[in-house]
């Protein structure tokens, strides 16, 4: 997906929130924009926004000497997601369709997202889960039940903190032992690490790697090797959340990308109604 011109301005907000969560320090805050406009003037807008995204955070790390500025963010992420778990497994024991309630679930998860919301709170989240379940899903679900039921090697990339503590039911009803759990290589945003995959236990349902990257989304030519096997490899791919489908909604292979319509650019280039709740297969 290519950067589109109604980027920009939130890759400026985002520059500037992201500063300001790190330090009070006004000149600091004046140094991160700046540099980040002078960045996004010569941006190259055939390629997607993790890439300038990614810049302006390890512009971030360099300018603060702050490793993973959303550390605290993401505790309370983790923890405010694993408040409601029992509610949502208490949901998924009452269902008729233990799988479609899973992804519901897991799509009510995406609320989580530090670079469109920043404010997510516990009464937000139960909201989020409400309309996940009385929401009717925008996308392909027959062909996803299709292709769920065919799988023995599920590729499953994660996309936010906290969010991952949905995901993990959707995991345990595709089956733990055929899926593999992606996490990014290095803290972005809130985006989900190992750290985090270990704090909600996600790493005792299924296998979980780390794809070497730390772009807010998968821009594969970044990941690991390892990775990029695990993706070439893979029966099925299921990708959570906007910044991976910005990254990975072009290619040949299809996918199925997971999350709520929070951008209008997003949404028109999923071809959805914005607010939607999307389960979608590109690259067929």
């Amino acid at each position: 997906m290519k950067t589109s011109l109604e980027c920009i301005p939130c890759l400026v907000r985002q520059s500037l929130e992201m500063a300001r969560m790190v330090t009070t320090d006004t000149g600091t805050h004046e140094r991160v924009l700046r540099d980040a406009l002078h960045r996004i003037a010569g941006m190259d807008m055939r390629r997607p926004p993790p890439v300038m995204a990614q810049y302006i955070h390890r512009m971030l790390r360099d300018v603060t000497g702050v490793e993973d500025p959303y550390r605290d963010a993401k505790v309370y992420q983790n923890r405010m997601a694993l408040s409601v778990l029992a509610d949502m497994r208490a949901k998924l024991a009452s269902s008729a369709n233990s799988l479609m309630t899973a992804v519901r679930l897991a799509i009510a998860g995406n609320i989580i997202d530090m670079g469109a919301n920043a404010n997510v709170t516990p009464e937000s989240l139960r909201a989020s889960i409400d309309r996940a379940l009385n929401t009717p899903l925008v996308g392909d679900v027959d062909l996803f039940l299709e292709a769920s039921a065919a799988a023995e090697n599920v590729l499953y990339l994660c996309d936010n903190a906290g969010e991952i503590v949905f995901d993990q039911l959707l995991m345990r009803a595709l089956g733990p032992s055929r899926v593999t759990a992606a996490v990014r290589g290095k803290p972005v945003l809130n985006d989900a690490t190992m750290t985090d995959a270990v704090a909600t236990g996600l790493d005792e349902i299924v296998e979980v790697i780390p794809n070497g990257s730390d772009a807010p989304g998968t821009l594969l030519e970044d990941c690991s090797d390892t990775f990029r096997r695990r993706f070439e490899t893979a029966d099925m791919i299921i990708a959570k959340g906007q910044g991976n489908f910005e990254t990975l909604s072009d290619l040949p292979d299809p996918v199925f990308f997971l999350f709520q319509a929070k951008c209008p650019v997003i949404a028109e280039h999923a071809g959805v109604p914005l607010r939607a709740h999307v389960l979608v297969p590109f690259g067929r």
